[in-house]
């Protein structure tokens, strides 16, 4: 969770719907860990 945090989008929920946030708390999870593969 404390990845996350570094994500502007997730730190506040700017979206109203529910499917959307989960959608971009994926696409940071998939971008944390390609990050993490990369290095």
């Amino acid at each position: 969770m404390a990845w996350l945090a570094g994500c502007r989008r997730l730190h506040r929920r700017y979206e109203r719907k529910a499917d959307h946030f989960l959608a971009f708390a994926g696409i940071a999870c998939t971008l944390i860990c390609y990050r993490r593969l990369t290095k």
